[in-house]
C-alpha cells in the first residue's frame, strides 16, 4: 500500500475488529461445547502478550530516537506481525520503506498480508501500488512472479488480460535475462498464454468462424514468439526449452531460430563458469560478482550488465563501492533519466553514510534537469545522513555550492539565485563552525576551502574585491597566516582582480608572518618590486627581507645547536653502553680461561652450538648490514677441512648413544671415501639446522633436482650431533653450477649457503662473496628498519626517489630480518637524492638512517698483524660532513663544527689520521713497541745504498 490515510487506517481497524469479533464468537462456541482452557495456559498467554507489548514499546521508543536503526525496524515488524497488530504493522512497514529499500523477504510478507486483506476492487489498486514500490527497490524475480500471478486474479475486469500481459512484459525486461531465475518468468508467461489459447480453441468437430480462426492464429503466434524470444536469451537449461518447443510446435523450427538458439547457447556456456562460482560461493559472494561484472563489461551488452549489477547489489546492498561503480556506469553509458535517478536514490538509501554517493546523486539530478526544490531536499537529506568524518561535510557543502553557483546569471547585478548562493555560503560557514566542530572537535576545513571559493566568486564574477578581502582576512585569522601558500593564494587573487597597492601590502604581511617557507615569500616580494616598484619601495623590500631572513637563520642555528647537543649526548650514552658491554665480555672471557679439562671443552662445544642456533646470531666482523659477507666468511672458515668425525675415531662411549638417524660412520669406513673426494664435483653446504633429522637423506633429495648425487658427507661432532654443514659430491662436474644456484634457499625454515668446495689449506686466500665491499655511489644502505618490513613496503618507500634495479633485505643466519637493507638505483644522482630525502624519516614508527653504501675494507689476510701493516697502504675512505657518503649534505652550521684532535686509532682497517713525515713500516715487536721514525742518518744510508 503506497500511502497512509485516515480512511485506510479506519478500514484496517474495522478488519481487525471483525477478526477479533470472529475470534470471540469462536471462543463462545467452544465454551458452549464444553471446551475450556486451563487457567495456567491463559496466564502464560497473558504474560507473553505483556512481554511482547513491552518489547514493542521499547523498539518504538528507540526508533523515535534513531530512525536509521535498520535492525530495530526489522525486529519491530516481526513482533507486530506475530501479535497481529495490523494497523501498527502497516505503519511500521511504511516508515521503514521510506528510509530503506526493503529486502525480498520483507516485501513478500507485506504483499501477502495486503493481498489477504484486499477484498474489493479498490483494495486491488492499492495492492498494485504496493507492488510498484516493491519492484523498484531491487530486481527480484520472485516479486515479479507474485505480481504477475496476482494480476491474473483480476483478469475478469475490463482490460484485465492486457494488464497481465503488460506486467509480464515488464517482468521480462527486468529479470528475463537473469540466467538462473529468468526461466521461471518466461515459463509463467507461456502458461498464461496457453491458458488463453484453451479459451479460444473451437470445440472438437466444430468449424471455427473467421473471427475465431483469427483469434486462434494470433494466440498461437504469441506463444511462438515467446518461445523464439526465450531461445534467443542465454539461460540455464536452454536445451529443455528447445526440446519443449520442438514438441509443442506443429512444424519444424526455422533455421533462423535455431541459429539464434545456438548463439545464445554459446553465450550461456561462456557465462556458466561465473554462475557456477556464484552457486558454490558463500554469501555475500562479492569477489565472484565482481569477476562476473568485469566479464560482462568487456562483453558490452547493457541489458546484461544492468542485470548482473542488480543481482550483485541485492546481496551486497551495503557496499558503497559497488553502488558507485553501478551509478557511474549508468551516468556514462545508459544515461536513461528514470533508471539513473532511481539507482542513485537507492544507493544513498542503502549507504547514507557515504558522501561520494550523495555528491554523485546531486550531480545526476542537475544533469537530468531536476527541479531546484528536489535538489535542495536531497541535499538536506545528505546533511542528516550522519557522515563519519568532518571532511565529508565540507565535500557535500562544496558540491551543493557548486550547483548553486552554476544556477546564477552573473550578467545581472543582483538576482534571487545570487542572493541564495551568498546565503548558502553564510549558512555553510555557520554549519561548519557550530554543528561539525561540536560533533568532531575539528572544523574539517582547516584551509578554509569554502571561504576561498566564496572569495574567488566575489572577485571574479561579482567584481566585489572588498568582500573578497574581508573573507581572506577571516581566513588568515584562523591560523593560516603562517603558511606561505595561503599568502601566495591571496597575492594571486589580488594580482588577478585587485590592484598593485594591495598586492604589495599582502606580500609585506606575508614576509612578516610566514614561518614555513619565508625564503620563497621574500623572493616573490623582490620579484614583484623589480617589476612594479620604485627605488624607495625596492630598498624597503630588501631591508625587510634581509631582516626577516636573518632572524630565521638565527632561529634555525639555535635549533641545529640543540639537535647537535642531543645527538652528542646520545653518542656518549652509546659509547658508555659499548664500553660496559666490552668489559662484561672481557670478564666472561677471563672466567672462561680459568676452566680446565673436559669441562671447558664441553662448554665450548655447547657455546658453539648455541651460537649457530636458530635464535642466536654468529658474531661477525662486517660492515653494518653486510651480513652476507660475514655469513660467507664463516662458512669458508668451516670449509677449510672436513672435520668432525671424518678422519678421526669417535669415542666408543659416545657412539653407542647416537641414534640411528644421526649416527655418523666410523673413521675406518670414511677413510676410503676421503680417497674418492673430488672438490671440482662438490659443493659445500652450510648454515643448516643442528636439529635436522637424517641430514644425509634430506640433502641428497634436495640436490638431486640438479643432477645425480654421488655422495653426501655430513659433518658431526664427537658426541654424534650434526654440526650444520656438509659436502655434496655429484657424479658430473657440470652439475656444480646448477647446485650453486640453490644458494639461500630454505631447508626446514632456514636459508642454507651453497659454495664451491675448495680446500682452504691449499688455497688460503680463496673467498666467495657475491656482493661488492667497496664504495658504490649508486647504492644506498638503510638501517633502523622494523623487522616486519617487507620488500614490497620498501619498494613503495623508495620508488618516489628514482628507479631502482634491486632491493636486498639483510637477514641473519636463521633467515630472520636484521632491520637492514640495500637499494641499488639506476645512477648516482638518484641514490644521492634518496639519501637526502629518506635519511632520518620515520617509517612504521622507526627512524631510519640512510647512507651511500660504503663497506669498510675487508681483512685480506685475516690476521690482526697484517691489517696493521697494510693500514698505511689502503687508501683512506672519504666521508661527508655527516660521517657517511660524500653525496650527503651537511645540515649542521659550519660555525659549530669543531676539528677533532688527531688520533692514530685505526677503524675498519684504515687509519683515521697519518703522522706527517715518513715512517718506517716495521712489524710490531712482541712487546707492542711503536716503530720509530727515520732519522737523517737513516735517510743518508738509504741514499748511499741506492
Amino acid at each position: 500500500m503506497a500511502a497512509t490515510g485516515s480512511e485506510e487506517e479506519t478500514q484496517l481497524q474495522d478488519m481487525e475488529e471483525e477478526a477479533a469479533g470472529g475470534e470471540r464468537e469462536m471462543e463462545s462456541e467452544e465454551e458452549g461445547m464444553g471446551v475450556e482452557g486451563s487457567d495456567e495456559e491463559e496466564g502464560d498467554s497473558s504474560d507473553d502478550e505483556k512481554e511482547n507489548e513491552a518489547e514493542i514499546q521499547r523498539l518504538e521508543e528507540q526508533l523515535s530516537i534513531n530512525a536509521f536503526d535498520y535492525n530495530c525496524h526489522v525486529d519491530l515488524i516481526k513482533l507486530l506481525r506475530q501479535e497481529g497488530e495490523l494497523v501498527r504493522l502497516h505503519r511500521a512497514r511504511q516508515k521503514m520503506s521510506e528510509l530503506f529499500p526493503l529486502t525480498e523477504e520483507i516485501w513478500l510478507d507485506w504483499l501477502k498480508d495486503e493481498i489477504r486483506m484486499a477484498d474489493q476492487d479498490s483494495d486491488r489498486e492499492k495492492v498494485y501500488e504496493l507492488f510498484e514500490k516493491a519492484v523498484k527497490d531491487y530486481i527480484c524475480p520472485e516479486i515479479w512472479l507474485e505480481y504477475a500471478q496476482y494480476s491474473i486474479g483480476g483478469i475478469g475486469t475490463q482490460g484485465g488480460i492486457q494488464k497481465v500481459r503488460e506486467i509480464f512484459e515488464r517482468a521480462l525486461t527486468a529479470v528475463g535475462l537473469h540466467m538462473t531465475k529468468g526461466t521461471a518468468v518466461w515459463e509463467a508467461f507461456r502458461e498464461f498464454e496457453n491458458a488463453i489459447l484453451g479459451t479460444v480453441q473451437p470445440l472438437p468437430g466444430s468449424v471455427p468462424t473467421p473471427e475465431q480462426q483469427a483469434l486462434l492464429n494470433a494466440q498461437l503466434e504469441r506463444i511462438h514468439t515467446l518461445f523464439r524470444r526465450q531461445l534467443a536469451v542465454p539461460l540455464l537449461d536452454m536445451e529443455a526449452t528447445y526440446a519443449e518447443y520442438e514438441e509443442w510446435s506443429d512444424k519444424a523450427i526455422s533455421a533462423a531460430v535455431t541459429q539464434q538458439y545456438k548463439k545464445a547457447l554459446q553465450q550461456m556456456e561462456k557465462s556458466k563458469p561465473y554462475e557456477e562460482a556464484l552457486l558454490v560461493a558463500e554469501p555475500p559472494k562479492l569477489a565472484e560478482y565482481q569477476a562476473y561484472i568485469d566479464y560482462e563489461l568487456k562483453e558490452g551488452d547493457p541489458a546484461r550488465i544492468q542485470v548482473i549489477f542488480e543481482r550483485a547489489l541485492a546481496e551486497n546492498c551495503l557496499v558503497p563501492d559497488m553502488w558507485a561503480k553501478y551509478t557511474q556506469y549508468l551516468d556514462r553509458q545508459l544515461k536513461i533519466k528514470d533508471l539513473v535517478l532511481s539507482s542513485h536514490d537507492r544507493a544513498v538509501r542503502n549507504c547514507p553514510w557515504t558522501v561520494g554517493l550523495w555528491k554523485n546523486y546531486l550531480l545526476a539530478l542537475e544533469r537530468h534537469g531536476a527541479e531546484h526544490q528536489t535538489v535542495s531536499d536531497n541535499f538536506e537529506k545528505a546533511l542528516n545522513a550522519g557522515f563519519i568524518q568532518a571532511t565529508d561535510y565540507v565535500e557535500i557543502w562544496q558540491a551543493y555550492l557548486d550547483y548553486l553557483r552554476r544556477r546564477v546569471d552573473f550578467s545581472k547585478e543582483s538576482s534571487r539565485e545570487l542572493e541564495e548562493l551568498r546565503a548558502a555560503f553564510t549558512r555553510a560557514l555557520d554549519y561548519m563552525k557550530q554543528d561539525v566542530e561540536e560533533r568532531f572537535s575539528e572544523s574539517g576545513d582547516p584551509s578554509c576551502t569554502i571561504m576561498q571559493i566564496w572569495a574567488r566568486i566575489e572577485a571574479l564574477h561579482c567584481k566585489n574585491m572588498q568582500k573578497a578581502r574581508e573573507l581572506w582576512d577571516s581566513i588568515m585569522t584562523k591560523g593560516n597566516a603562517k603558511y606561505a601558500n595561503m599568502w601566495l593564494e591571496y597575492y594571486n587573487l589580488e594580482r588577478s582582480y585587485g590592484d598593485t597597492q594591495h598586492c604589495r601590502k599582502a606580500l609585506h604581511r606575508a614576509v612578516q608572518c610566514t614561518s614555513d617557507y619565508p625564503e620563497h615569500v621574500c623572493e616573490v616580494l623582490l620579484t614583484f618590486e623589480r617589476v612594479e616598484g620604485t627605488l624607495e619601495e625596492w630598498d624597503i623590500a630588501v631591508q625587510k627581507t634581509e631582516n626577516r631572513l636573518t632572524r630565521v637563520n638565527e632561529q634555525r642555528a639555535k635549533v641545529a645547536e640543540k639537535e647537535a647537543l642531543l645527538a652528542k649526548q646520545e653518542e656518549e650514552k652509546a659509547e658508555q653502553r659499548r664500553k660496559a658491554k666490552a668489559e662484561k665480555k672481557a670478564q666472561k672471557k677471563t672466567q672462561k680461561m680459568g676452566r680446565t679439562g673436559e669441562k671447558r671443552k664441553a662448554e665450548e662445544e655447547e657455546e658453539e652450538e648455541d651460537e649457530w642456533g636458530e635464535e642466536s646470531e654468529q658474531p661477525m666482523k662486517k660492515h653494518k648490514g653486510e651480513g652476507d659477507q660475514g655469513f660467507r666468511d664463516a662458512g669458508e672458515e668451516a670449509m677449510e677441512t672436513e672435520t668432525g668425525l671424518f678422519g678421526r675415531k669417535a669415542p666408543l662411549a659416545k657412539t653407542s648413544e647416537v641414534s640411528a638417524g644421526k649416527k655418523p660412520q666410523v673413521a675406518a669406513a670414511k677413510q676410503g671415501n676421503q680417497d674418492k673426494r673430488n672438490d671440482r664435483k662438490s659443493v659445500f653446504v652450510s648454515n643448516l639446522a643442528f636439529t635436522l633429522e637424517d641430514p644425509e637423506t634430506k640433502i641428497r633429495d634436495f640436490f638431486e633436482r640438479c643432477g645425480p648425487v654421488e655422495e653426501v658427507r655430513p659433518v658431526y661432532k664427537q658426541n654424534g650431533t650434526f654440526r650444520g654443514y656438509c659436502y655434496v659430491q655429484f657424479e658430473d662436474q657440470k652439475t656444480v653450477p646448477e647446485a650453486l644456484k640453490l644458494d639461500r634457499q630454505e631447508m626446514d625454515g632456514r636459508p642454507m649457503f651453497v659454495s664451491p668446495c675448495v680446500d682452504k689449506s691449499k688455497n688460503p686466500n680463496f673467498k666467495v662473496f657475491k656482493y661488492s665491499s667497496s664504495l658504490e655511489k649508486h647504492k644506498i644502505f638503510i638501517s633502523g628498519l622494523p623487522f616486519s618490513c617487507t620488500k614490497e613496503q620498501l619498494e613503495e618507500l623508495c620508488k618516489e626517489h628514482g628507479s631502482f634495479k634491486d632491493i636486498r633485505l639483510v637477514t641473519n643466519r636463521a633467515g630472520k630480518p636484521k632491520g637492514l637493507a640495500y637499494v641499488e638505483f639506476e645512477n648516482e644522482e638518484q641514490a644521492s637524492r634518496a639519501v637526502l630525502k629518506m635519511d632520518g624519516i620515520v617509517f612504521q614508527d622507526h627512524t631510519i638512517k640512510v647512507a651511500i653504501s660504503n663497506p669498510p675494507q675487508r681483512n685480506v689476510t685475516g690476521k690482526p698483524e697484517s691489517s696493521r701493516l697494510l693500514g698505511s697502504m689502503i687508501p683512506r675512505q672519504l666521508y661527508g660532513a655527516r660521517g657517511k657518503g660524500r653525496t650527503q649534505l651537511s645540515m649542521f652550521p659550519r660555525a659549530l663544527h669543531r676539528q677533532p684532535a688527531p688520533q692514530a686509532k685505526a677503524e675498519n682497517g684504515t687509519l683515521q689520521s697519518q703522522p706527517e713525515g715518513p715512517v718506517r713500516e716495521e712489524p710490531a715487536s712482541a712487546s707492542g713497541a711503536q716503530p720509530k721514525p727515520l732519522s737523517n742518518a737513516d735517510f743518508a744510508g738509504l741514499l748511499l745504498k741506492k
